[in-house]
Parts: structure tokens; sequence; C-alpha cells
């Protein structure tokens, strides 16, 4: 399943992208896409990273507030936008501190559907 091209689309169309990957919460990664001068250890990130999304997921099911749909975190140096494809995987995109994080969050919204369905 070549998501690539997906994933470079969306890390292209927003300013301050950095790279995009659909991984597993086992932190498996199905696909990733990163520009050249990121400057960063994509992959390692998004395992990392699946470990706290995991959790998070655990919990919100706990508190039974709904599904969970998206998470960011924002750093010093990025933010870490992370939308909900199904029960297994989740998309990741990481953007510079000042990237556009509203327009990140957006197309994010409008690419899962496309995956979730790709994927079944």
């Amino acid at each position: 399943m070549p998501f690539r091209e997906t994933l470079k689309g969306l890390v292209e169309s927003v300013d301050g992208g950095l790279g995009a990957v659909i991984m597993g919460y086992d932190g498996i990664a199905i696909d990733q896409f990163l520009v050249d001068d990121a400057g960063m250890d994509l992959h390692l990130m998004a395992v990392e990273y699946a470990t706290v999304i995991k959790e998070v997921k655990r919990t919100v099911e706990v508190l039974g507030t709904g599904d969970m749909e998206e998470v960011t975190v924002n750093t010093g140096r990025t933010r870490i936008l992370v939308r909900t494809i199904n029960d297994d995987l989740f998309l990741l995109l990481t953007l510079h501190h000042d990237g556009n994080c509203g327009k990140g969050r957006y197309l994010l919204r409008r690419a899962t559907p496309l995956l979730r369905d790709s994927l079944s």
C-alpha cells in the first residue's frame, strides 16, 4: 500500500511541514515521508509518541468520553499533530514550531477518511 505520495502531499501543503507517518499504536510504521533538511529521526519520534498516544487513547476509553480523534503536542522546536485513522492506526504530522498548525489540522482531518477507506 503506497501511502508515501499522500504523506508527501500533506507535508508539502502546509507551511513548516517536516514529516508525516502512518503508524500503529504498537509503534510499527506503515509508511512515512520526511523532508530532507528536517534534522530529526521521524521514525524514533513517532515510535515514542505511539506509546503516549496509546495511553491517551486508553484513558479516553476508560472515561467513556467518546472516541479519540486528535492529539496535539507543542514543544519548543516542533508541533506534533496526531489524528486517529482507525482502532489500530494513527496519522502523525510534524511541523516546525512556527508552522501553520491550523492548516495542518485541516489537512489531517481531510486525509484521514481517505486513508481509512484505502486501508479497508
